[in-house]
């Protein structure tokens, strides 16, 4: 079943699905932007910029296109998995092309290369002025718990980092590691941004770890109160 899920005319077709259903999530659903004026000003300006969003939010996501693509460049960081090839040919499709790798940086010789790939990558786009969107507990998780990644990232660039919850209403919710929320076209959305945010100067790994939990608890604040926006 893999071998054929992985094939490339169903890879294709799947692609072909999902771009056509984000299209429908981003047109349909009546958007509500909350706090947009921070991450406004920085995209009219020159210089990387880092945008983190949850995992479980991916299908919520395109939402912010609109915001960003018609005027800075952007990447996305998608899994290498074959499984989410069609995943990376959508967004493309939608003006979000990718990086392929992990927001988690590991010492694991099997996922050493990808990871480092994606890194590099990442650091050479944010220097150009790219702006950086990825799911820091992608992506295998925990759910809602925050990679080092890109805190790592910030650290080396001096980009500044938004962090943006989503919400819908009516969705799914799925019974997967993340909760994967699938909204209905034609409901009510809504986007809360928190930023800009920095990594300081000098700080020792103890701090960078802080620095790191506080943002996952600032970024599922920001997803909960994207709910709230819907109540």
């Amino acid at each position: 079943m893999k071998a054929l899920v992985r094939s490339a005319p169903v890879q294709a077709a799947l692609a072909a699905i999902l771009t056509g259903y984000l299209w429908l999530v981003l047109r349909t659903i009546r958007w509500r932007w909350i706090n947009v004026q921070p991450i406004k000003a920085v995209i009219a300006e020159p210089g990387g910029m880092i945008a983190c969003f949850w995992h479980g939010r991916i299908a919520l996501s395109i939402a912010a296109q609109p915001l960003v693509v018609p005027h800075r460049p952007a990447r996305l960081l998608i899994s290498m998995s074959d499984d989410a090839g069609f995943v990376a040919e959508a967004m493309a499709a939608m003006g979000l092309p990718s990086f392929r790798g992990s927001s988690r940086l590991t010492k694991d010789p099997k996922r050493r290369g990808s990871g480092s790939a994606a890194y590099r990558s990442s650091l050479d786009w944010l220097k150009q002025g790219g702006v950086f969107i990825l799911t820091p507990d992608g992506p295998r998780g925990p759910a809602e718990q925050m990679a080092e990644g890109v805190v790592r990232i910030a650290q080396r660039t001096g980009a500044p980092v938004f962090l943006m919850g989503f919400a819908a209403r009516p969705a799914a919710r799925l019974k997967t590691w993340d909760r994967m929320v699938l909204p209905a076209p034609f409901g009510r959305g809504a986007m809360v941004f928190d930023g800009p945010l920095v990594v300081p100067e000098g700080l020792s790994a103890a701090e960078l770890k802080t620095l790191r939990q506080d943002w996952a608890a600032r970024l599922t604040a920001a997803t909960d109160a994207a709910e709230a926006a819907l109540r």
